[in-house]
């Protein structure tokens, strides 16, 4: 979670929302990066999704079920229902997004009896909100 937090940082840096994930398999990092949304100009370039695009190509599978993903803040709907379809094994999170989530909170969709994804909220949470709360506190000032 400590590389996920420092890509959250990059993107802080780089006027992106700070989120920050790293893809992990088999206990080595094969893909780490930070939302690009701006940089990029495309609302779909969340973290979780850049990083799981790299895992595909690199693993040279459509799955992800030998992986799993740390991201500073709780996957939004579009992000939990790619990673559920990419099977990943376990996603572990930092911030929860009560407005936003898509696994905790919002259409929760790892609940289902298809779903071989677990998942756990609340890792470095006071770390991952706070940089996010400051990002868009700088963004109303």
């Amino acid at each position: 979670m400590k590389h996920a937090y420092q890509k959250a940082k990059e993107a802080y840096c780089k006027n992106e929302v700070p989120v920050g994930a790293v893809l992990v398999h088999k206990n080595k990092i094969i893909a780490s990066d930070h939302n690009q949304m701006r940089q990029n100009v495309s609302s779909i370039d969340h973290a979780e999704l850049l990083c799981a695009y790299v895992g595909i190509k690199i693993l040279k599978s459509p799955y992800l079920n030998e992986c799993d993903l740390y991201v500073t803040l709780e996957p939004c709907p579009m992000c939990a229902a790619t990673l559920k379809h990419l099977r990943i094994r376990n996603i572990y999170f930092g911030a929860y997004d009560f407005k936003g989530g898509g696994i905790v909170h919002g259409p929760r969709l790892f609940d289902s009896n298809n779903s071989h994804t677990e998942y756990y909220g609340g890792y470095m949470e006071n770390q991952c909100s706070t940089i996010l709360q400051d990002f868009f506190k700088s963004k109303r000032d």
